[in-house]
């Protein structure tokens, strides 16, 4: 009487499954590596893609695993987006919002936040230049998220802080 009922998981169960394995590994075994959302207006890709390089290098002490969405989704579907960027955000403990007055006016980068903090994600800031930014998105400034200079010291103090304290 064997049978097969079709109880079994689906592909995508077992790759979660699967991440959230490895995960509580990485974090069993000390791993200095954090999983980050990288929120940001399209527009500063170029900055944006500084800051993963350099997280890539090897000569620095900045280490995290980049789950942000590379490329705009092909889509005029709100729906279909927002799926797509809370699956990512899903396979995170920290979101870095890169400060700009474009992030700040956007209502996507916005929504990012507003997600990230539903799903108990940890939330912080990261701004160029020698002075926080006035104009940051409202939910980051309603739900009072912390911001740091782009230094990678500060930096990864605040990504480990943000993880362990969501």
């Amino acid at each position: 009487m064997g049978g097969g009922s079709g109880g079994g998981l689906s592909s995508y169960d077992i790759k979660r499954l699967e991440e959230q394995a490895k995960r509580k590994l990485s974090e069993a075994k000390g791993d200095a590596s954090r999983h980050v959302f990288i929120s940001f207006n399209h527009e500063d890709l170029d900055e944006v893609n500084l800051l993963r390089g350099q997280a890539k290098n090897d000569k620095v002490d900045l280490q995290f695993d980049d789950h942000s969405v590379k490329e705009p989704f092909d889509s005029a579907n709100a729906d279909y987006i927002k799926r797509q960027i809370r699956d990512k955000i899903d396979r995170c403990s920290v979101t870095v919002v890169y400060l700009s007055d474009k992030a700040a006016s956007s209502k996507w980068v916005n929504w990012e936040i507003e997600e990230s903090i539903k799903r108990g994600k940890g939330v912080i800031g990261v701004y160029k230049g020698d002075k926080s930014p006035t104009n940051v998105p409202p939910a980051f400034q309603q739900n009072g998220c912390k911001s740091v200079k782009w230094e990678h010291a500060a930096l990864m103090k605040a990504i480990e802080d943000a993880s362990t304290k969501r």
